[in-house]
């Protein structure tokens, strides 16, 4: 799994998608979905989603009996985010760090790469065997 951070350290040199160009907010997507066609036609794809600015996200927890506690945000404490996510089939660990790099890539403001970090993360299956 590829996780795509934000972080507000990078806040300082880059300024918040919303204030983009359209222009420059339509040349970083154009590049995601062909980086994920790419991916998919070289059959390592399994799914890539971006995720909504962690102002609309919510954190649900079970109250004592069971019912959704909710805690909204945004959250002022939180100083890095997930922004987004790609699950690869890959032949090694090697090459989903190819694929991570490449994806840190992705344009800006201006077209410059946004070298943003992406963790690489593998995801666990169930143990072999009865549990």
């Amino acid at each position: 799994m590829l996780l795509m951070q934000f972080s507000q350290d990078m806040s300082d040199a880059l300024p918040p998608i919303d204030t983009w160009s359209a222009e420059e907010v339509q040349a970083h997507i154009g590049f995601m979905v062909e980086a994920n066609q790419k991916l998919s036609a070289a059959g390592e794809l399994v799914d890539a989603q971006g995720l909504a600015m962690p102002a609309t996200a919510r954190i649900v927890r079970a109250g004592a009996d069971g019912a959704p506690v909710v805690t909204e945000g945004p959250f002022a404490e939180t100083k890095e985010f997930l922004a987004g996510f790609w699950i690869v089939d890959c032949d090694s660990a090697e090459r989903a760090v190819e694929i991570a790099a490449y994806v840190s890539t992705a344009p800006g403001p201006g077209g410059a790469p946004l070298n943003m970090p992406i963790e690489v993360r593998q995801v666990m299956s169930a143990p072999q065997g009865e549990l």
